[in-house]
């Protein structure tokens, strides 16, 4: 027996299936760009959505670990509740049995025409849609390569009978089967590589499917690792997202221990009996199905039970970032979409604090102040915050339209800070004025209030038009900003008069003079954000 040969053989088709699934999914996701985000953006409250989201999500990505580290992140972020995080998961184990359901046909003959067409597009073709798709056929062919590679590989344990035995055991005591599936999952993490081992296993008839069924369940619970990991030093939202996956999977594994006999059958009716390796990628795809079934019917009773085993309030994060989070660098799509969300939280920040700042000149009352600052200490920490995420997803396989989004978030994060810099200039204006008991007249006031609900109307236009990518709204504050650059000049002119026929005390004077420069700047920047959505969306 050429042990060597059988180990190289199964471990070198093991790689080829592993990196053929990562090709395939990576250029599946490049193909779908943008759309795996908007997807994500539409959850509801309504669990059956939730599980339709996560199954699709999991199509694209092609791995439900993927997928459940991605929630575990949201969750973790704030940017899902735990109800939809549970809904989502359990879409989640439903769409990863689509990959075995795949490699479950005898199409191996496809394996090198889908290499040769797929490096074709993907080394010769100009359009970047065509690269991806291109991507996306050779991962599927060399996934198919690396699946013959260890069917043909493992043919030899036929004729060992210790092989056999083993067989023989998982078919007795199937909760050995499962210990089997589980820690053999756990250490390749990816429960769609671990059934494609067992499919190539069934394709040259070397396991029963009363073998097969067993290991295919532990799978279910292996695969639950990485979101565990993933959880590890997460808040209370993300522990109990990965208890919910770790549970679902471990309960249904149960109740299809306890109803074995019926579930054998069940999946010996959706197949030939010779075919095992349909009947495999049957009984994996008919398990999470009725799984979801169940569940779904106790999902409440289910929700509460994961809140009695992690106990704990969800926690509110009141510094520093809260929807960037490493776990979803790799899924480019995605983390674009929390550092939106992270942006939209810097120009409410930003819009605030210049509202309080004009606040407090206009009615010399400083109780805000620290507030003020601290707001000023927290938009520069999330500008610097948000840069480095940037800069650490840019060195991500990106496409050329989310590189461009990228370097827009960039200078949105950087004018978002300028105009918070703005905001605490103007408040140090205020304190300067209340110090010195400077005298502004009435009409001073108004003209101050005049280009400032300007500004402020404009700021507020540009965030929305980012937040929406409304790029009309966006092109209506770009014509606003001549109105403002015309609207400061005009008022600097008529103060001026106003100093030199001493109608306003000199050192009011100046400090209105920079009030006014603030405020333009202030709308300048809501310009070169609106300049980001005409550009970049």
């Amino acid at each position: 027996m050429h042990w060597r040969e059988i180990a190289f053989s199964a471990l070198g088709g093991l790689g080829l299936f592993l990196f053929g699934m990562q090709m395939m999914a990576s250029g599946m996701q490049k193909a779908a760009g943008d759309r795996l985000r908007r997807v994500l953006e539409v959850l509801t409250n309504k669990p059956v959505i939730g599980v339709l989201t996560g199954l699709l999500v999991t199509l694209l990505v092609q791995s439900s670990s993927t997928t459940t580290v991605m929630v575990v992140g949201f969750a973790n972020a704030g940017l899902m509740n735990l109800s939809q995080a549970i809904s989502v998961i359990i879409g989640a184990n439903i769409g990863t049995t689509v990959t075995a359901q795949i490699v479950s046909f005898k199409i191996s003959v496809l394996a090198l025409p889908a290499i040769g067409i797929g490096s074709l597009l993907n080394f010769f073709t100009k359009r970047r849609l065509h690269r991806y798709l291109g991507q996306a056929i050779l991962g599927f062919g060399l996934l198919f390569l690396g699946m013959t590679t260890m069917s043909q590989g493992m043919r030899p344990l036929e004729n060992l009978p210790a092989f056999h035995e083993i067989l023989a055991r998982f078919s007795a005591t199937p909760l050995l089967g499962v210990l089997a599936g589980a820690v053999f999952t756990a250490l390749i993490q990816s429960s769609s590589a671990s059934t494609g081992v067992i499919i190539a296993l069934a394709l040259d008839g070397l396991i029963p499917i009363t073998a097969a069924v067993p290991l295919v369940l532990g799978t279910n619970i292996g695969t639950c690792i990485t979101a565990i990991l993933a959880s590890i030093g997460a808040n209370t939202a993300a522990r109990r997202s990965a208890a919910a996956h770790a549970l679902f999977n471990i309960l249904g594994v149960v109740l299809a221990l306890i109803f074995l006999k019926p579930f054998l059958a069940l999946v010996a009716e959706t197949a030939a009996v010779g075919n095992v390796s349909r009947l495999v990628a049957n009984s994996h795809t008919l398990f999470n199905v009725l799984n979801t079934v169940v569940f779904l019917i106790f999902f409440k009773p289910f929700t509460r039970l994961v809140c009695l085993i992690v106990p704990g309030l969800e926690e509110e994060i009141g510094v520093g970032p809260k929807y960037l989070d490493e776990r979803i660098l790799k899924t480019p799509a995605v983390a674009i979409g929390g550092a939106k969300q992270e942006l939209l939280r810097m120009a409410s920040i930003a819009r605030e604090m210049t509202a309080d700042a004009v606040q407090i000149f206009k009615i010399n009352d400083l109780k805000k102040q620290k507030h003020l600052e601290q707001m000023e200490e927290l938009l520069d920490s999330l500008e610097k915050e948000l840069n480095v995420y940037l800069a650490a997803l840019s060195q991500h396989s990106l496409t050329r339209n989310e590189s461009i989004i990228i370097s827009g978030f960039m200078s949105a994060a950087n004018d978002l800070e300028r105009v918070g810099d703005h905001a605490s200039n103007i408040l140090q204006l205020a304190e300067i004025k209340v110090e010195d008991k400077l005298p502004f007249s009435d009409q001073a006031l108004e003209e101050i209030d005049l280009i400032y609900n300007k500004v402020h109307a404009m700021l507020g236009q540009a965030i929305k038009a980012f937040e929406t990518e409304d790029k009309s709204l966006a092109r209506e504050v770009v014509r606003e900003d001549d109105a403002v650059d015309l609207m400061e000049k005009n008022l600097r002119k008529s103060h001026i008069d106003r100093i030199n026929t001493k109608k306003c005390h000199p050192s009011a004077g100046v400090i209105f003079l920079d009030v006014l420069s603030n405020l333009e700047r202030i709308a300048d920047h809501a310009t070169n954000i609106a300049q980001v959505v005409l550009e970049d969306f």
